[in-house]
């Protein structure tokens, strides 16, 4: 089997982007089809709605706020619904009732990270809020999710009811706006390439592959 470098991949989203729902199993996917090529998988910070405050808003009036109305929002939200069906995933827009600021969310998945599972973190906080239409600001719910995997709750807890790292993580999503990401999933390969957009699995590992072998050529 070929010796390669692992490939970092940077994936900068945030947990109330559908597009970066259906863009992390895409990317889990394509991961699978270059089996022989190892990955760091490192997720960072992003705030797709940033005018949110920390207790978030009713759902109709974010929705009426960015698209004009919740009916306006609908054509979008069955093209989303479709493919995201189409990867195995569900989006249950109708459950959604809170519009939620992430900002603890990406806590967690920092807090996370430092044990290895940031992407089960991730993944869960998503999954409770396009499927179950959980409200992420909601502090029984996040500890919930933390304890999920693997995170000791009362400490999480503790740490959601102070500062921990509030300003280290608006500086990360700060930068990723300040170097130009405008649109998000927005995959980072190798800290020299980025890929925007829930891009299919055959390119996002076309990619991983290019990367790799020029890694191998240069050693």
């Amino acid at each position: 089997m070929p010796n390669h470098q692992p490939v970092r991949i940077d994936v900068v989203s945030d947990v109330v982007c559908p597009w970066c729902f259906i863009g992390k199993r895409r990317l889990e996917k394509a991961i699978a089809l270059n089996p022989d090529i190892p990955v760091e998988v490192h997720y960072r910070p992003y705030f797709l709605n940033d005018w949110i405050p920390r207790e978030g808003i009713a759902r109709e009036q974010y929705l009426t706020t960015k698209f004009g109305s919740p009916e306006r929002y609908n054509g979008i939200a069955q093209r989303v619904r479709a493919a995201a069906a189409f990867e195995g995933l569900t989006y249950a827009v109708d459950k959604i009732s809170r519009q939620p600021n992430t900002l603890d969310a990406h806590r967690l998945i920092r807090w996370a990270d430092a044990i290895g599972k940031a992407p089960a973190m991730k993944q869960r906080l998503m999954d409770l809020y396009f499927t179950q239409g959980a409200d992420l600001t909601n502090r029984d719910v996040l500890v919930k999710a933390a304890a999920d995997v693997g995170l000791d709750a009362e400490q999480v807890r503790s740490a959601l009811a102070g500062d921990k790292d509030v300003a280290e993580v608006e500086s990360e999503a700060l930068s990723a706006k300040e170097a130009g990401i405008q649109g998000v999933p927005c995959f980072i390969l190798g800290g020299k390439f980025a890929i925007s957009g829930a891009q299919a699995p055959e390119d996002l590992a076309e990619a991983i592959a290019r990367l790799s072998e020029s890694a191998d050529a240069a050693e």
